[in-house]
């Protein structure tokens, strides 16, 4: 199968990996030209002019690029006459759903996100293996043929994922809780750390691995994350609140000197443990 790829980063450039491994050819396309030429160098894909010149010469395309964008990429490759299935891999789905609801072409359309990554961004982020054993949701099924259903869920079976459903805004509300909070509690623990320690030597010194792990993702690229923050804003801000209220709840036990207030909130803390892989 021709399968083409519109982002060359860390997804797309990964997704690359994963199907060429099954034996498929990739060419791709980026809005950068240095990130293409680097995708292009790293041997991720070949390289195409246009998104009308990937329509025309591929059977799958996966739309790999930020949130604020993917709208009119999507838009673009269903405006072309294409047959090929479009699948889009982006964090969030209601903005998008509802803005190609009524575009002509939407049965072609799949909405999906991996739920894998890193911390990293660009092509040289591209990691070989990184979707195997995750879980990729499949969105608004109900909006897409089957044909390209079963196209795009085979792709992703077949590169090690287990596929769920999951409606549009229920998806928003899922992630936010279990992806984007957890990016903006590690840019909050960096930006604590970093004003109150500006000794960045000790920082390093004493850092073990809990706070690398708690901070490794204030790494990420702003530029991916702030677009993923405004279109999610309402779900984010419901989950953020309460997550003021749990850290309100440990400030308030520590300043009454209840240990056995800070025993109890962490004891249920716990329960997290056999829900995670």
């Amino acid at each position: 199968m021709n399968i083409g790829i519109v982002g060359t980063g860390l997804i797309g450039g990964s997704f690359a990996l994963a199907v060429k491994e099954l034996g498929h050819s990739v060419c791709g396309y980026d809005a950068s030209t240095s990130h293409l030429d680097r995708a292009v160098a790293l041997k991720l894909v070949e390289a195409v002019d246009s998104l009308e010149d990937l329509a025309s010469s591929c059977d799958l395309i996966a739309v790999c690029v930020p949130v604020d964008v993917v709208a009119d990429v999507c838009d673009q490759l269903l405006s072309t006459g294409s047959s090929a299935t479009i699948m889009e891999l982006s964090s969030t789905k209601e903005v998008l759903a509802k803005a190609l609801k009524n575009h002509p072409n939407r049965n072609q359309l799949v909405l999906t996100h991996p739920m894998a990554g890193t911390e990293f961004s660009g092509p040289d982020a591209a990691v070989e293996g990184l979707f195997k054993g995750k879980t990729t949701v499949l969105c608004d099924l109900h909006d897409s043929a089957s044909s390209h259903v079963q196209r795009v869920r085979k792709i992703y079976e077949d590169i090690g994922m287990r596929c769920v459903e999951l409606a549009s805004e229920p998806h928003d509300v899922h992630v936010a809780y279990v992806s984007h909070i957890s990016h903006i509690s590690s840019f909050a623990l960096s930006l604590t750390v970093l004003e109150k320690e500006k000794d960045e030597a000790q920082i390093f010194n004493l850092a073990s691995g809990g706070f690398a792990s708690t901070a490794r993702l204030a790494k990420s690229n702003p530029d991916t994350w702030s677009p993923i923050f405004a279109q999610n804003r309402d779900h984010v801000l419901d989950v953020l609140d309460e997550y003021i209220n749990v850290l309100a709840s440990f400030r308030t036990a520590l300043i009454k000197n209840n240990f056995d207030e800070v025993h109890a909130l962490m004891s249920r803390a716990n329960a997290i443990g056999p829900m995670l892989p």
